[in-house]
C-alpha cells in the first residue's frame, strides 16, 4: 500500500486536489486493495459506480465511508482530511469558530466534526500495557476557584475536592506511550484498579507521595518523590515527564477551548494524549495513523448531545 506523504497544508492540498484522490487514499487504508462489506466481511463484493459497492449476502450498497466517523455526512471528504491535518497538527488543538472559518462550514458543524475526529483519536495502538519505569501521577480540570466572582464560587473546594472539578489520572512509560484516563476521585479504591488494568506486574512504577498510590508496592516496584517538601527527583523518581503532558493539555484548554464540559472529558484527554504519543513522528504517519482508526466509531449527533 503506498500512502501519500506531507508536511504541511500545501503538500496535502498537492496530495488530496480532489474527492477522487480522498476516496483511494481512504480506500487504501481501511482495505488495502480488497474490499470488505461492512454488512457481512464473508460476502462477496460487486464495486459499482460513483464509488460504490454491493454486498451480494445482504444486498445493501455502500462506500469507503460507511461505518465511519464520515458516515452520513454531506461534508466532502477534502474538508475532512483538511480538518484532521490541521486539528492533529496544532499542538493545543482548535476551536470550532476557527476551524469553522478554515474549511468553510457552520460553527455547529465544525463541533461537529472535530468530535467525531477526537472519537477516532482513542486510538487501540496505544492501550497495550505500560512497563520498564511507568510515572503516574494525577491532575484535576476545572476552574480555578480563587479567579471566580464571589457569588460564583463553590464552597469546600479546597485542596482535591471534585464539586467543581475532576480528576484525570495519568500513566506514562518513559520512552513509549502514556494513557490518561478520567476518574470520580483519587481515593486509593479508585486509582489501584486502574493502574493494575494498565501497567504490567512488577514495573517501576513512580508516583509522588501522595497516599492513594500506597498500595501500589503490593504489586510494583514503587519509588515516590515528596512534592510538599520541595522534592522533585529521588534517584530514578520523577514525574517530570507526566508532568509535562498535564502542562501541554491545561495550556490547551486554557487557551483554544476555554472551558470543556465533563461530559466530554475524557475525549479532550485522548485528543491531548495522542497527540503526546505521536509527538516525534512525521505529519503524514500521523494522519494515516489517525484514519487507520475511523471504522466502526460513527457518532451520531443526538448520541453526542444526549444527557
Amino acid at each position: 500500500m503506498e500512502l501519500k506523504e506531507f508536511k504541511s497544508i500545501f503538500d496535502l492540498l498537492k496530495s488530496f486536489p480532489d474527492e477522487q484522490t480522498c476516496i483511494e487514499h481512504l480506500e487504501a487504508i481501511r482495505w488495502n486493495g480488497i474490499v470488505i462489506s461492512p454488512f457481512d466481511s464473508s460476502s462477496k463484493v460487486y464495486k459499482c459506480a460513483g464509488n460504490k459497492y454491493k454486498c451480494k449476502n445482504t444486498g445493501k450498497y455502500f462506500n469507503v465511508r460507511t461505518g465511519t466517523i464520515f458516515d452520513n455526512t454531506k461534508i466532502e471528504l477534502q474538508k475532512w482530511f483538511m480538518a484532521l491535518y490541521i486539528f492533529s497538527s496544532h499542538k493545543k488543538g482548535i476551536s470550532s469558530h476557527q476551524l469553522a472559518k478554515d474549511i468553510s462550514i457552520t460553527q455547529k458543524s465544525a463541533w461537529f466534526v472535530l468530535h467525531r475526529l477526537r472519537y477516532a483519536f482513542d486510538h487501540p495502538g496505544f492501550k497495550k500495557a505500560l512497563g520498564n519505569i511507568t510515572e503516574i501521577d494525577e491532575s484535576f480540570i476545572g476552574g480555578d476557584e480563587k479567579n471566580k466572582h464571589a457569588d460564583k464560587k463553590t464552597e469546600g473546594t479546597q485542596g482535591r475536592s471534585t464539586k467543581t472539578k475532576k480528576p484525570v489520572l495519568g500513566m506514562l512509560e518513559r520512552g513509549a506511550h502514556l494513557i490518561a484516563k478520567v476518574v470520580e476521585d483519587t481515593k486509593q479504591e479508585t486509582i489501584e484498579p486502574i493502574v493494575m488494568c494498565y501497567v504490567s506486574p512488577m514495573s517501576n512504577v513512580m508516583t509522588d507521595e501522595w497516599h492513594g498510590y500506597k498500595g501500589l508496592v503490593k504489586y510494583y516496584n514503587h519509588s515516590t518523590v515528596n512534592h510538599s517538601a520541595k522534592q522533585y527527583v529521588n534517584g530514578l523518581a520523577h514525574t517530570n515527564g507526566i508532568e509535562n503532558f498535564w502542562s501541554q493539555m491545561k495550556r490547551g484548554i486554557d487557551g483554544i477551548y476555554h472551558s470543556i464540559s465533563f461530559r466530554h472529558l475524557q475525549s479532550y484527554v485522548d485528543e491531548f494524549a495522542l497527540r503526546f504519543n505521536t509527538r516525534k513522528n512525521e505529519t503524514s504517519i500521523r494522519f494515516d495513523l489517525i484514519l487507520s482508526n475511523v471504522t466502526n466509531r460513527r457518532l451520531t449527533y443526538n448520541a453526542l448531545i444526549k444527557k
